[in-house]
């Protein structure tokens, strides 16, 4: 049931269109904190921290923190933090980058490369490029690329239901 709720959450989200009322930075916030839910990390079972970078928007990582900053994951508990440099993206076990970074998301990606960080970009080609998921509006309404190959190379295992709401490349 849990999961028939989450699944009708993120449809309605997914389907919203952009110019609504909430702020995109606050869609994106809500969509990347389910997309969280429906990704398994190889070390999911150990306690720490459980790190979501931001580089590159400011309002959405404003909105993660207030949202999540210190909450339970889990065993693991949420630590929200804004990146300074694309250095610092391979000690998170995700990514958001904002539109103003895309032109430095292949240093993001080298930091990343081998290790288990879900990238998550706002820019046309970015799933291309190789972000696991992309924020894509198509027709007034955004939907977001899930790059398949990208997910597996970084060990992490997305289920079904987020892959069936997706534009798979």
């Amino acid at each position: 049931m849990k999961n028939l709720f989450l699944t009708a959450l993120m449809a309605i989200v997914v389907s919203t269109v952009v110019a609504q009322e909430r702020p995109t930075h606050e869609i994106h916030a809500a969509m990347l904190y389910n997309f969280i839910k429906y990704v398994q990390w190889p070390n999911e079972s150990e306690a720490g921290e459980f790190v979501v970078g931001v580089i590159g928007d400011e309002n959405v990582f404003n909105t993660l923190k207030t949202w999540y900053d210190g909450k339970p994951k889990g065993v693991k508990k949420y630590v929200i933090k804004n990146l300074a440099s694309a250095d610092e993206a391979g000690s998170c076990q995700v990514v958001y980058v904002g539109k103003s970074k895309n032109k430095e998301f292949e240093n993001i990606k080298t930091s990343t490369t081998g290790k288990s960080v879900l990238t998550i970009t706002d820019g046309n080609g970015m799933g291309q490029k190789g972000s696991c998921i992309n924020f894509k509006v198509i027709e007034g309404k955004l939907k977001f690329e899930l790059n398949q190959g990208v997910i597996g190379a970084s060990s992490l295992k997305v289920s079904t239901q987020l892959s069936s709401m997706a534009i798979l490349i």
